[in-house]
């Protein structure tokens, strides 16, 4: 979800005032996936690196996601897909963490997964596998081992990445998992990102031909 920056100061705005688009888009775009069936959606939400952002920027970004918390609550029965955080969530008090937990377990039967990562960077996930393999024991670890022990072990790997405000990197974003996922750019700043822009991007992604390593 890149872009919320450049799109408000284009506007002479605040970046704050982007983020509050940026976030307007998100809510948008979780209605449309669980619409089409999409099975599993990971929206870049914070990463480890954002913290290096003017303070008041990472205040507005906190504050927005408490905000989307409480109209999750608000609004559990209606809420399109389970609610699922990764990323190291140790920087979240007690009771905001608790919130989160309970809105999991509400969600969890839902047929769309939302994996918000939030202060989740792709190196220190799979860091964490590993050490959480060890702590366990294991000594010979298969790829399928880690796989097991990543953020995003209910879902499986994508299909499709979407960067959004046109720079060509992934940035720490689902390294492990990215390994054969399809990547689509668009200069599209990310409160701009629409419907159409989704189709476009699952239209490109189904003209292509995968093939994972043969011809």
């Amino acid at each position: 979800m890149d872009g919320n920056g450049r799109w408000a100061k284009k506007r002479g705005l605040p970046r704050e005032i982007g983020h509050r688009y940026g976030a307007d888009a998100f809510r948008k775009t979780v209605e449309y996936c669980s619409k089409i069936g999409l099975r599993a959606l990971t929206v870049y939400a914070f990463s480890t690196e954002n913290w290096k952002r003017p303070e008041k920027e990472v205040k507005s970004i906190l504050a927005l996601l408490r905000q989307y918390v409480d109209e999750c609550e608000k609004n559990i029965e209606k809420y399109p897909a389970y609610f699922h955080f990764i990323g190291d969530l140790a920087v979240f008090d007690d009771e905001l963490r608790a919130r989160i937990e309970k809105i999991e377990e509400r969600t969890k039967d839902r047929p769309l997964v939302l994996n918000i990562a939030f202060n989740y960077g792709g190196r220190s996930e799979i860091t964490q596998a590993f050490s959480q393999l060890m702590a366990s024991g294991k000594r010979e670890i298969t790829e399928e081992d880690v796989a097991g022990a990543l953020y995003t072990s209910q879902c499986g790997d994508p299909d499709l990445i979407i960067r959004t405000g046109g720079d060509m990197r992934i940035s720490n974003f689902l390294l492990w998992q990215a390994a054969y996922a399809e990547l689509y750019f668009t200069d599209v700043l990310w409160p701009d990102f629409n419907e159409d822009e989704l189709d476009r991007a699952i239209e490109n992604f189904y003209s292509r031909k995968r093939r994972f390593g043969g011809v």
